[in-house]
């Protein structure tokens, strides 16, 4: 059965006004209206429940902001120039020295990396703004840039203007020169009385005469007039983004999020939200996406009339045994986030870690074709600008998007036209046992990837485990097997040349399933990122990185077929390593230092992989531990092996662990490597102290570290200036998320 509706944004939008959460009228294969919520009655059973989730689709900003797909993240601020990830609130505003701004190159580096929108953190939580605010002297308005007139918003809103490029704006609801400055807003327990938005300011009246009254405390107040003014003077906004870090609460602050809603509603129709009903978080800051990503969130409240939201990072959130319980049904897709850095602000060029290209389009591989939007974040430097390795990456990943996914490889293919055409509203209707769908190419073609979509906005997600298979050899095979597909699901397996494509659907939560798009693509496979381990003796090795996804599929082995005309180069001199480097050729050992190695296959260069080491750790000893878990002993945080980790029995401040060296060494920093499946002991704040004889300690200096619960990598901390000893004691003063057991995975020291 075959259907095709065409639609458009305010055929879609004039539903919506006439039944709230309707995108469209019931259209063929449902038995119920589509509804962006659905609520849960007292008498549903399991099967109307079933029912209901197959009917819950995006909305129309929803279904837009899917198809953005590839986005961008900027942090920006003070924190770049003090190098912190988290500010106090206090810095002086001359702290942010910026003498330069170049907007256009921002937006020319995310349009050639195939972005589609960028969202500026215009307030972190250190109350900085990085707009000409009426609202606050505490802003680029009391800095050195341009003479106090700067306005970074204003420059990137043209930029994107010039550029193709959605804007949106990160606005943090915590905000901490609020809430330390003397007069300051946040949680002076003000009371809630009526107040007309946007408050009048003499001398700069706005444009748009819209104005609105909310029974609001101060700091809501504050925070809706700023809003006004992102919403109103700085083009289109598309996406509102609101995070829930709270680094410090007072006077019982609440947040009145629904008067927050109807502004933006109201002044800005085609944003999402996210963080509240519209957009989720992924549940990291790494990049992990899940297998299986169903948006059809349960909700033991209405979303659309909640207040606050909770973070939903459960595995499993959305399988169909914990939408039962549910008492509303909700379409709330994921955004992917992570840095292209080590952290979210630039911090400098020599130490600072950055994502490689295979690691950025690996990401976005498994988020866009993950039923997910990818945002990925690019913190410009002290001088305005993207770093050039930065801007790299991202040429190198649009390079790789467009060469993969640029040109759909069944081009006059023969098969259904409803999933082979360019019109994302027609759809093919599909039940399960049905005759499979398929599609006969042109000529044999070398493929290894697919692209399938769903038809949401009339149908909802419903397919839950298909096969691919390929006429290979004459006989068709099974090149891949999918779960869940939504808006859209990119499968990739060993390149295969065939002229024929089969799709069964196996599993579907509601029949009948409606494909709307397939096509099939080449990516032209690169040398492998490396892994550089040592072991305690100090044995080097060098291997590629297993990729996630599966290097095997039906008893093909895609490593070794990848491999088999590859060398490995490395350097230790901290140059860059290539063809006229030392060839790889088994495990060498190494005292210390940096280890820098690249793959190259038939004169293609992989990426360039670095690893320093410090001191070997054969015989270092655990000479004190303040306690520890009895099958968590100190001695795991030297075994060199980042899986298992010392846990302290006894919780609160104080807990430490000591380390004797086999002789005095110079030691110009350490190495902290959280445990990664225990995010209850990660020490966020500490002390690190030496001693000649393991009893009298000099502190040599506290250390601080941020956000290791949402991305628990290893952090390097290098000393204000190197100290010789024998003895290093590290004590955790603060455990991240507000837990009290102290936990080290593994602990590394730097040589000087």
């Amino acid at each position: 059965m075959k259907m095709k509706m065409t639609f458009n944004r305010s055929m879609m939008c004039a539903l919506m006004m006439i039944v709230p959460g309707m995108v469209f009228a019931q259209g063929e294969g449902n038995s119920l209206p589509p509804l962006s919520t659905y609520s849960i009655d007292a008498d549903d059973t399991h099967d109307s429940i079933r029912i209901k989730a197959a009917h819950v689709v995006p909305t129309a900003n929803q279904y837009a902001a899917l198809q953005d797909e590839f986005i961008a993240f900027v942090h920006f601020g003070p924190n770049t120039f003090t190098r912190m990830e988290w500010g106090s609130g206090m810095e002086s505003p001359e702290v942010f020295a910026l003498q330069d701004l170049d907007t256009d190159q921002w937006c020319k580096a995310m349009r050639d990396a195939g972005m589609t929108k960028v969202i500026l953190t215009v307030k972190h939580h250190d109350g900085f703004v990085l707009w000409q605010s009426r609202y606050t002297e505490h802003g680029l308005m009391s800095s050195g840039f341009r003479e106090g007139n700067g306005d970074v918003l204003a420059d990137l809103s043209k930029s994107c203007q010039k550029y193709g490029l959605k804007l949106g704006v990160y606005l943090s609801p915590a905000d901490l020169y609020q809430i330390e400055h003397p007069e300051g807003l946040y949680g002076n327990l003000s009371e809630k009385t009526s107040r007309e938005i946007p408050r009048k300011v003499e001398g700069r009246p706005f444009e748009n005469p819209k104005t609105f009254t909310f029974t609001v405390d101060d700091y809501n107040e504050y925070f809706l007039n700023q809003l006004f003014e992102l919403l109103t003077e700085y083009g289109p906004i598309h996406e509102v983004w609101f995070d829930g870090a709270h680094p410090k609460t007072k006077g019982g602050q609440t947040y009145d999020y629904n008067s927050w809603k109807e502004l933006i509603g109201s002044l800005a129709p085609e944003a999402v939200i996210f963080g509240r009903q519209d957009i989720r978080w992924g549940g990291n800051e790494s990049g992990r996406t899940r297998a299986v990503e169903w948006n059809t969130i349960p909700y033991q409240e209405d979303p659309n009339r909640m207040n606050s939201f909770a973070d939903i990072t459960g595995e499993q959130v959305a399988a169909m045994e914990n939408l039962y319980p549910a008492k509303f049904l909700h379409y709330q897709p994921a955004e992917i986030n992570t840095s292209i850095r080590e952290g979210w602000f630039y911090r400098n060029d020599d130490e600072q870690g950055v994502r490689s290209a295979d690691d950025v389009f690996d990401i976005y591989e498994r988020s866009v074709g993950g039923n997910t939007i990818f945002l990925l974040n690019i913190p410009p430097n002290r001088e305005g600008l993207f770093p050039q390795r930065d801007v790299e990456v991202l040429r190198e990943v649009g390079k790789r998007i467009k060469e993969t996914y640029g040109t759909d490889l069944m081009e006059r293919a023969e098969g259904p036209k409803e999933i082979l055409d360019e019109d994302e509203s027609s759809y093919l209707l599909q039940k399960i046992g049905a005759k499979p769908i398929e599609i006969r190419l042109a000529a044999p073609t070398k493929i290894n990837r697919l692209v399938i979509q769903e038809e949401i906005l009339q149908h909802g997600e419903r397919v839950a485990a298909f096969t691919v298979k390929a006429e290979v050899g004459g006989s068709l095979k099974v090149i891949a097997k999918g779960k869940n597909i939504g808006y859209k699901n990119i499968l990739r397996f060993p390149e295969i040349t065939t002229s024929k494509i089969s799709i069964e659907i196996d599993e579907a939560r509601y029949e009948p399933v409606a494909i709307s798009k397939v096509a099939v693509y080449y990516y032209h496979s690169r040398p492998p990122q490396l892994q550089i381990n040592r072991s305690l003796k100090g044995l080097v090795s060098i291997s590629p990185k297993p990729q996630d996804f599966g290097w095997k599929t039906y008893d093909q082995d895609i490593a070794g077929e990848l491999n088999q005309d590859m060398e490995i180069y490395y350097s230790l001199d901290g140059s860059n390593p290539g063809p006229k480097s030392v060839v790889y050729q088994g495990p060498f050992t190494l005292e210390n230092g940096e280890v820098k190695a690249i793959a190259i296959n038939k004169g293609a260069l992989g990426p360039v992989e670095v690893q320093e080491f410090g001191l070997i750790k054969e015989k270092w000893l655990i000479a004190q531990a303040s306690s520890a878990l009895a099958d968590q002993p100190s001695s795991l945080a030297i075994d060199g092996d980042p899986s298992t980790y010392w846990k302290s029995a006894e919780g609160g401040e104080g807990q430490y662990i000591a380390i004797k060296l086999p002789q005095k060494v110079s030691i110009s920093g350490f190495t902290y490597s959280p445990p990664v499946m225990d995010k209850e002991g990660m020490i966020e704040k500490g002390m690190i102290y030496s001693s000649q004889d393991g009893e009298k300690w000099t502190l040599i200096e506290s250390f601080e570290l941020g956000n290791l619960i949402n991305d628990p990598e290893k952090r390097t901390i290098h000393f204000q200036k190197p100290v010789k000893t024998r003895y290093l004691k590290i004590e955790a003063i603060r455990i991240a998320g507000g837990h009290s057991h102290a936990a080290i995975a593994e602990i590394g020291l730097l040589v000087d």
